[in-house]
């Protein structure tokens, strides 16, 4: 055959020496036929360089084999990852990805929704910038929710394990001998604040070291980090003195963590020697621009998305899951809790 010519399915099946239906069953894995006559094809359609028309595969699978990813934010610092890792395991699974950013207008949102619907995608793939539980989206073909997770619980989510990431967190304060240890949230009202709040309570109770004065809750920003760390500080003698009120302040996010070292740094503390700090989320930007670099938790969102990913791609093929599944995280350490040694 001349190289560039179009290669036809009738080609195929004369090289195989079989009918054009026979290709079309054997290639799209339908039909009863022998597995050794769908490797013939197959192997009749690699030499020839044969590419399967798109739609006509559609038509015969009743798919289109593509999938929705709906972020509700702007794809940025959580979801951005989230939707790469998904991506990624439907590439492997021989499907398209159509992204769509409602940055956070719930108008957008169902307009994205109902082009999506639209389109015929085989499912959908919804992400957000936040653990914050979110109303689900009416469509008739499976979704899976990834990171933010649905408020229904017969929806399927893929969320991080943040209890079980402040449990490494204590776990090796305390192994370095930290016991006076304190707390700075974000928003009060957010999840992610509370449960690693409540986590990190329980599990310094289990081990009978005590949280150093109440909770502090602000914003997420590097700011509050500062201000928080001169709240905690207050009353205190100065640097070098060995009576600090805490030895360890646990953030729960990188980017509070980076201000709260800049501070400690600013009032002559040594970061750890005199305070060991912690982050949370493993946000390069921040946890390895400060000064020194933090020990975090890396929530492994990528392969967030490539779960939820797996789970819609079961659902597409008639083995849905249900309920909220989370995924653990990872323990990063770095010098602010080990030093430069």
């Amino acid at each position: 055959m001349d190289r560039g010519a179009v290669v036809r399915i009738t080609d195929v099946a004369a090289l195989a020496g079989v009918s054009p239906s026979t290709v079309s069953k054997a290639l799209n894995d339908t039909g009863s036929l022998r597995e050794s006559t769908r490797a013939r094809v197959r192997e009749a359609a690699e030499r020839l360089g044969f590419v399967p028309d798109a739609s006509a595969r559609s038509l015969s699978a009743r798919r289109s084999f593509t999938v929705g990813l709906l972020s509700t934010d702007s794809a940025g610092r959580f979801s951005l990852p989230v939707v790469l890792g998904a991506e990624n395991a439907l590439v492997g699974g021989e499907l398209s990805a159509l992204l769509a950013t409602a940055r956070h207008d719930p108008v957008r949102e169902q307009h994205h929704v109902r082009a999506l619907v639209a389109r015929r995608v085989d499912g959908i793939i919804v992400t957000g910038r936040t653990t914050e539980p979110r109303e689900p989206i009416k469509v008739p073909m499976p979704v899976v929710y990834a990171f933010a997770p649905s408020a229904d619980a017969a929806d399927a989510s893929v969320v991080p394990d943040d209890a079980l990431g402040m449990r490494l967190l204590v776990e090796h304060l305390v192994g370095l001998g930290r016991r006076r240890i304190a707390y700075v949230g974000g928003r009060v009202e957010q999840a992610a604040s509370l449960v690693r709040y409540e986590t990190l309570v329980a599990e310094l109770a289990a081990r009978d070291v005590e949280l150093v004065g109440r909770p502090l809750y602000g914003d997420w920003s590097e700011q509050w980090g500062r201000r928080a760390v001169d709240q905690i500080l207050a009353g205190a003698p100065g640097a070098g003195s060995g009576d600090l009120p805490v030895d360890a302040i646990v953030f729960a996010s990188d980017q509070l963590a980076r201000g709260g070292c800049d501070r400690l740094r600013e009032r002559g503390l040594r970061v750890p020697d005199d305070v060991a700090v912690t982050g949370y989320d493993d946000w390069d930007v921040m946890s390895l621009a400060s000064r020194p670099p933090l020990t975090t938790v890396d929530m492994q969102l990528e392969r967030l998305g490539q779960r939820a990913a797996e789970l819609l791609i079961a659902a597409i093929e008639g083995e849905p899951a249900h309920g909220v599944e989370r995924l653990a995280p990872r323990l990063v350490v770095r010098a602010s809790t080990l030093g430069d040694g």
